[in-house]
């Protein structure tokens, strides 16, 4: 009985990510939602998800991306995700400590995923093309990638604009709280003085 072309024999260009600390059933549910999708549609998609596993997903994507473009000279914007499925890798035994001297086993799983692009047929992509002008949308896969690339900028460097922020507040909180204490030392060396005037007084 036929099934198919065998995983590593599937057609398109592809890119794995190996030993990712998920299980393949998390990451089995942010494939199926990528699968047979153009490759925008597809980083729009893991962009927008919201479990943590589709961040490893999208890197992956990206990377299949990036091997078609230099590798295989085939533009991001005629791609789509041919297959994508995650294998289950080794599993982590650990233990955890229960009552009366008991332990239980905890199983840290492990999975591999794989992401393979293809090229569009002539029809699809013409279809898909005419789907965009109609829309008066130009979203291609380098399109969408670049925008990307400039939001992490951008955020990368509002980030680091609020940590010299942050640095530039708690040095001059710093500086404000030293300037207080050298006051509170004046303020005791003063006090301790006028005791000692006062002591000397009654002596006298």
């Amino acid at each position: 009985m036929a099934f198919g072309a065998k995983t590593n024999e599937r057609p398109g260009v592809r890119a794995e990510v190996k030993y990712v600390r998920s299980s393949a059933y998390k990451a089995r549910e942010i494939l199926n939602l990528i699968r047979g999708l153009p490759v925008a549609r597809a980083l729009e998609v893991l962009e927008l998800a919201e479990r943590d596993i589709a961040r490893v997903v999208l890197k992956c994507l990206e990377s299949a991306i990036a091997n078609a473009e230099h590798n295989n000279q085939i533009p991001a914007d005629e791609l789509f995700v041919s297959a994508c499925f995650a294998d289950e890798g080794p599993t982590l035994k650990r233990w955890r400590p229960r009552a009366r001297g008991r332990a239980t086993r905890i199983r840290k799983r492990t999975c591999h995923i794989t992401i393979i692009v293809s090229r569009l047929a002539a029809d699809d992509l013409e279809k898909l093309r005419e789907r965009e002008a109609a829309s008066g949308r130009v979203s291609g896969g380098r399109a969408a990638a670049e925008a990307r690339r400039e939001r992490v900028a951008r955020s990368r460097q509002a980030k680091a604009e609020r940590k010299v922020e942050e640095d530039h507040d708690h040095e001059h909180d710093h500086d404000h709280e030293h300037d207080h204490a050298e006051t509170d030392d004046e303020v005791v060396a003063e006090a301790v003085t006028d005791e000692a005037v006062k002591t000397d007084g009654k002596e006298d």
